[in-house]
């Protein structure tokens, strides 16, 4: 099995409110969005980034759910994660 030494990426575009998370360094052929998420893939259907379109608003209706869920978030000015 050949080893993968890419390390995902994660970056924020704050004027265009974008999330992308970077995968794989490989060759992106065709995209496909479903609402504010885009994945691009290379020719394989290997998925290689996704974009979360609207970011602060996705990760608001996010939040809500989660709240609704009652599963617990532990807060910080850095990020959000689940309690376990």
């Amino acid at each position: 099995m050949k080893k993968n030494n890419f390390q995902n990426k994660l970056s924020y575009e704050s004027e265009a409110d974008v999330l992308m998370l970077e995968v794989s360094s490989r060759p992106i052929d065709h995209a496909k969005e479903v609402g504010n998420i885009v994945v691009h893939f290379t020719k394989n259907d290997t998925p290689v980034l996704f974009e979360i379109l609207d970011a602060s608003r996705f990760f608001k209706k996010t939040e809500n759910l989660f709240k609704k869920s009652g599963i617990p978030l532990h807060k910080s000015r850095k990020h959000v994660t689940i309690a376990r």
